[in-house]
């Protein structure tokens, strides 16, 4: 598993809770950034994917 996924994943999860935080305390600006966070780990996710799929190609 590439080290890119992981690391995307663990971001995701930031993402989340800090827009969880940010909604039930109504900090809108923690809200956004969770949200940023979490685009920013689904693409650092699918990233790692991909090279995943390109190594078990080259297999």
């Amino acid at each position: 598993m590439d080290k890119n996924r992981i690391e995307g994943a663990a971001r995701q999860a930031k993402g989340s809770l800090k827009e969880a935080v940010g909604k039930v305390t109504g900090n809108r600006e923690l809200e956004i950034e969770g949200k940023a966070d979490k685009a920013a780990g689904n693409a650092q996710s699918a990233v790692g994917k991909a090279k995943d799929a390109i190594r078990s190609a080259v297999k």
